[in-house]
């Protein structure tokens, strides 16, 4: 014990003359070395990178999800560096700190911790208003995503580089891990003239298979009008076909229902049918979110778990399950269904085994009219799946396989131009 007081000691006294950003490095080569070191990690510890903030008005666009190895938080590693002068904050979706529920109202405040205005991108407006951005001189963007197109954090980014890129500010991304792996692309290209929203902007697959930066590099130079001046921070030890717990790298939740790296995965597994709310139930509201199908209409969960089993979907095992929701669809009922659990994260593909469950669910209980709820107007679910021809043809009684092979091409014409942004 005196021993590792003292070298404690040693250390602190060291750290206590060194710079900070030299502390920051010295700190990150002290502890257990994850195998990904991410574009946070990176800049911070590059003093060619600092150079690029001294003297001027930093803006970061960050959440919960914004922290280094040690989870300590962006915005306290920019705001308490000697060099680097925070301006402003920019919320997305469920708030800089994670407060949000999802879909819920995000206002502009005051942090209390660090006394920093935050300016809304979830609330009145997605866009950076004029003024949130006339007295900031570069800004940056430090969010975990999960690799899905109907996640919001990306067009929060796309938007914010489009003003920017209006009134030449540049635009530093800072980049991170996709935790289901970036070399799984899938599902269909999503339709912009006719599902263009805040759950799907552009023309890319579902899973699109890219990092936040790449992300970044493909909307500026295939979307955007105008373009921005964009440096991307690539991470270190990176590898495309690394899952999130290959990286070594701690995971905060992403949101409310994303507690963990593997369900990042399985909102690509459910999460399209769970906009079925009001006749499914995908888990939310009970232990096991986005890992279910269930419903007060399934009297035979025995009976659904096999017709599932006979697809032999690859990496995927299914269970009957009964439970109660405590919240969320069927509150308070005692519903039935299946329950998948993922045996091999890499053989998988989440997005064409949903359009499989659709086909079975259909043809199963047809008297329940799943996709009731498309004649009352805009529908979201087929705004999520950024068409609504999968499910014209699901009632069709359009093959599953068909319905698949059917965007193949249009995926195959998305590689090629997914091929020039590539970073690792």
């Amino acid at each position: 014990m005196a021993a590792r007081l003292l070298s404690l000691g040693m250390l602190l006294g060291i750290l206590a003359i060194m710079t900070p950003a030299q502390s920051y490095a010295q700190i990150t080569r002290d502890v257990t070395e994850p195998r990904v070191t991410t574009g946070l990690e990176v800049f911070l510890s590059t003093p060619e990178h600092i150079e690029m903030v001294k003297g001027k008005n930093v803006g970061i666009i960050v959440n919960a999800t914004s922290v280094d190895r040690h989870l300590k938080s962006t915005i306290d590693l920019f705001n308490e560096h000697p060099d680097i002068n925070v301006k402003r904050l920019f919320a997305p979706e469920h708030g800089v700190r994670g407060e949000a529920y999802a879909g819920e109202y995000v206002p502009s405040y005051v942090d209390e911790k660090t006394g920093l205005e935050v300016q809304s991108l979830y609330g009145r407006t997605r866009r950076a208003p004029a003024e949130s951005l006339e007295d900031i001189d570069i800004m940056f963007y430090d969010i975990q995503d999960v690799g899905s197109r109907s996640y919001t954090y990306i067009y929060t980014m796309a938007y914010t580089m489009e003003e920017c890129g209006k009134r030449g500010i540049p635009f530093v991304v800072l980049d991170r891990p996709n935790p289901c792996g970036a070399d799984i692309v899938s599902g269909n290209i999503l339709d912009p003239e006719e599902h263009q929203t805040f759950v799907g902007l552009y023309a890319i697959p579902y899973q699109y298979g890219m990092t936040p930066g790449e992300t970044a590099r493909l909307f500026n130079k295939e979307f955007n009008d105008p373009e921005v001046e964009l440096t991307v921070i690539a991470m270190e030890g990176y590898e495309r076909d690394m899952m999130q717990w290959d990286t070594g790298l701690p995971f905060v939740p992403t949101s409310t229902h994303i507690p963990d790296a593997k369900h990042a995965v399985y909102y690509n597994l459910t999460g399209i049918i769970g906009e079925l709310r009001d006749h499914v139930s995908i888990g939310v509201g009970y232990t096991l979110p986005f890992e279910t199908i269930a419903a007060p209409w399934i009297d035979d969960p025995d009976e659904l778990a096999e017709e599932i089993r006979k697809l032999e979907i690859p990496g995927l095992l299914v269970r009957p399950i009964m439970y109660r929701p405590a919240y969320a669809s069927f509150q308070g009922e005692m519903i039935g269904g299946v329950h998948f659990i993922i045996s091999d994260y890499r053989a998988i593909m989440p997005f064409e085994a949903q359009i499989h469950f659709m086909e079975v669910l259909q043809r199963m209980y047809p008297e329940v009219e799943l996709f009731s709820d498309a004649k009352a107007g805009p529908f979201l679910f087929d705004q999520v799946l950024g068409t609504d021809s999968i499910r014209e043809q699901i009632l069709e009684g359009v093959s599953a396989e068909e319905i698949i092979a059917g965007y193949q091409d249009d995926v195959a014409e998305f590689m090629e131009i997914r091929e020039k942004y590539l970073m690792y």
